[in-house]
């Protein structure tokens, strides 16, 4: 039986008064009241911008679903947290992905030296943007792996902990404090309004914030691409939370497959894109992955998942947020 996890270190109240990293300067500048802020990449004209997530208490799920893993509908209490504005674009990926770009976006042409002991992702053998677009937007492709290391890279880079959003963090900061199918409601003819799906994307992503945001401040939350969160799926999770209000919940991963996606994408239905509905992740995303064993890094047949990032209000210890970003990778034979 999986072991469903209702606290995690990372989303709790520990802190540590010491300096733990370098970019010292640059964590206590951001370190401010609950707002939205703007992340810039220090020495680059790269940015990206955070919306203030309230704490609350939300009901997650859906017991009128025809989908049997959304059930049942249970209460969950969430702490304060930062979400991105909008999913990661290629300009600020490719800083992790590519040195040489990252070089070009400097202002003297240097890489600080302490972002070298970073890994980065090995170069994918196929076009990753898949011929969608690249400048504004989002990323594609990437492997659970692969977000959280991006995660790092932007730790070393800024002194700020960035990390995935649990399950639990995405729905409610989804929802933005409603309790219908979707966010701004039941009437499935206003979804053009807010999102790029199966109907109206031409089969493709669409730069990002084209379309209405969620009352959060949050764009493309549903469509354009899936999003990536920590937890690994299990289709009966919600059976562990039963007739419980639990604070923080978290499945943590322990296996390669599968890993929960939310949002829906370009390419899916309606219902696909409800608050509620649930999806995960699929070793035949790496079908066409020549290599053996296949990469840690890239999904060449999933060129509708991407990531949004999370910092959480209560910052864990240096060594909590380097185990959560250092965890070895499963091999996928």
């Amino acid at each position: 039986m999986h072991k469903v996890i209702c606290s995690f270190l990372l989303l709790g109240t520990i802190y540590s008064a010491e300096a733990q990293v370098k970019k010292s300067e640059t964590k206590n500048q951001n370190k401010q009241s609950h707002g939205r802020y703007i992340q810039q990449i220090e020495g680059t004209s790269l940015s990206f911008s955070m919306e203030a997530i309230p704490a609350g208490v939300y009901t997650r799920g859906d017991n009128k679903s025809v989908k049997a893993d959304e059930k049942p509908a249970h209460q969950v209490e969430i702490d304060a947290f930062w979400m991105g504005t909008h999913e990661v674009t290629w300009d600020l990926f490719q800083s992790f992905l590519y040195k040489d770009y990252e070089q070009s976006k400097q202002n003297d042409g240097n890489v600080p030296s302490d972002v070298d002991a970073v890994t980065r992702p090995t170069k994918p053998y196929l076009d990753m943007t898949f011929g969608f677009g690249k400048e504004g937007y989002p990323a594609l492709a990437m492997t659970h792996y692969n977000a959280i290391q991006f995660c790092k890279w932007l730790y070393v880079r800024t002194g700020i902990f960035y990390r995935l959003p649990t399950e639990a963090e995405w729905e409610y900061a989804c929802r933005a404090g409603s309790n219908d199918a979707y966010f701004f409601g039941n009437d499935v003819s206003k979804l053009a309004e807010y999102a790029w799906y199966e109907k109206n994307s031409d089969q493709k992503t669409h730069q990002v914030g084209q379309k209405k945001p969620n009352p959060y401040g949050l764009y493309d939350i549903i469509g354009n691409v899936a999003e990536w969160t920590y937890d690994q799926y299990h289709a009966d999770s919600y059976k562990h939370y039963a007739n419980l209000k639990v604070k923080n919940p978290v499945v943590n991963p322990t296996e390669l497959y599968p890993h929960v996606v939310r949002g829906g994408a370009f390419n899916s239905a309606e219902i696909d894109l409800r608050s509620a509905a649930r999806g995960a992740s699929d070793p035949i995303w790496k079908q066409l992955d020549p290599q053996m064993p296949k990469s840690n890094w890239w999904f060449p047949e999933a060129p509708f998942v991407g990531v949004r990032l999370v910092r959480p209000v209560n910052t864990p210890s240096h060594e909590e947020i380097l185990a959560y970003y250092d965890q070895a990778p499963i091999e996928d034979y």
